[in-house]
């Protein structure tokens, strides 16, 4: 029967506006002035100044805005994963319609005790001397090795080997692991710290790199820990502290002989660049190659000076070589035509004696006629009839007997 009479009534047709307004103005009655506690998430800053980002729970999220106005009274800048207290009002952001917490102001969850702590625990270690800038040393410029303390599990790690890697890839990393966060992570940071100071007494590593990620004050409270920071000091060789982001700073900070803002530009503070070496060698080289070609320029003009000097014993020298060259093409020439002569009058006298060859006159037709000793018959006085002599022709012999003549 209810929902028979609730069919009956006519709901109120409203503008969009109108009823964003008309929500606003009924949590501004119900709610405000608001204060929230919650982690920060998807934070972003625009160049306009204003700070855009949700607070969230285990159960739910409201989206914030915090204007310029009240973000430039921050003294930190908040990060995603930041536990804070927020204090504003709740709004209606009209053009999407969306639930919005208007931050008046912002502190870290927290902050005031700790912050507190943090403030005694430094004026005490620096009553001590522990941050006296005259105690820090300079990074060695070409370090043999690198210890390295953070969490196998940290982001920082990754960040830190990879910028090593890159500018500095035959250095070798000597990696303390220990966590960085934690009940027992300070303790644990002493012990990966005194385990790298023994390879730096044998000489294996020159520098060492304690870095960790950012977080919020309560993420990087182990590293405001009085053991650690004495443990800091004692550090045979440079050490460089890379704890969070910029604007973080803790007692690590303060003990360390150089202070990185984040853990990559510790590794680049810690190992300069392999391109940069070798842009300087090549300089070095040029140097060193300008340098040689004067000396050789130098060298030349004194030897051309001193060829100057012997002029005339060098133009005699050369004409004396001219003439022997010309010499020995004469003789040369003579020799060449007088072998040339020779075997001409050896060709000609050759020629003669072939043609004084018998064999070639019986090659026309003509015999010679010898008696049985093998004298030549001559003349046919010599002839005796009966007798027996030998014709010898171009092709063998034959025998023949003298006859009477008819």
């Amino acid at each position: 029967m209810g929902g028979v009479a609730n069919a009956g009534l006519t709901p109120r047709i409203w503008q969009v506006g109108a009823l964003c307004r008309a929500v606003a103005d009924a949590l501004e009655a119900r709610f405000n002035p608001v204060a929230v506690r919650g982690e920060v998430s998807g934070f972003s800053r625009p160049s306009s100044g204003h700070f855009y980002f949700s607070i969230k729970d285990g159960q739910g999220q409201i989206r914030c805005a915090m204007f310029r106005r009240s973000a430039s009274l921050l003294n930190f800048v908040p990060r995603d994963g930041d536990q804070v207290e927020v204090f504003g009002r709740l709004d209606v952001y009209q053009p999407r319609g969306d639930l919005q917490l208007i931050v008046e102001s912002l502190s870290r969850a927290g902050q005031g005790a700790l912050y507190e702590q943090f403030l005694q625990l430094k004026a005490r270690l620096e009553a001590q001397g522990l941050f006296d800038s005259a105690r820090k040393r300079q990074l060695p410029l070409m370090p043999r090795g690198i210890g390295l303390v953070t969490s196998t599990g940290a982001a920082a790690l990754h960040d830190v080997v990879t910028a090593l890697r890159r500018r500095a890839p035959h250095v070798p990393v000597v990696l303390a692991p220990a966590p960085v966060q934690g009940a027992q992570a300070a303790g644990e940071l002493v012990k990966a710290l005194r385990s790298l100071y023994a390879l730096a007494e044998r000489g294996e590593i020159d520098v060492i790199l304690l870095v960790r990620g950012g977080g919020s004050i309560e993420d990087l409270w182990s590293f405001n820990d009085e053991q650690l920071a004495h443990a800091i000091v004692e550090s045979p060789v440079p050490l460089v502290s890379g704890v969070g982001h910029e604007t973080d700073f803790t007692i690590a900070d303060f003990c360390a002989d150089v202070r990185a803002p984040t853990p990559t530009a510790a590794a680049e503070l810690a190992a300069r660049a392999r391109d940069a070496w070798m842009d300087e060698l090549f300089g070095v080289a040029q140097g060193m190659t300008g340098a040689i070609r004067r000396r050789l320029d130098v060298a030349a003009q004194r030897t051309d000076h001193a060829a100057s000097r012997l002029g005339r014993p060098l133009g005699r020298i050369a004409t004396q070589q001219l003439r022997l060259g010309s010499m020995a093409h004469r003789l040369g020439y003579a020799v060449r035509s007088r072998v040339q002569h020779e075997a001409q009058a050896l060709d000609h006298a050759k020629l003669r004696m072939e043609l004084m060859d018998p064999k070639l006159v019986l090659q026309r037709g003509y015999a010679l006629l010898t008696d049985e000793t093998g004298k030549p018959v001559t003349s046919v006085k010599q002839a005796v009839v009966g007798q027996n002599l030998v014709a010898t022709l171009a092709d063998g012999q034959v025998p023949v007997t003298v006859t009477p003549s008819a």
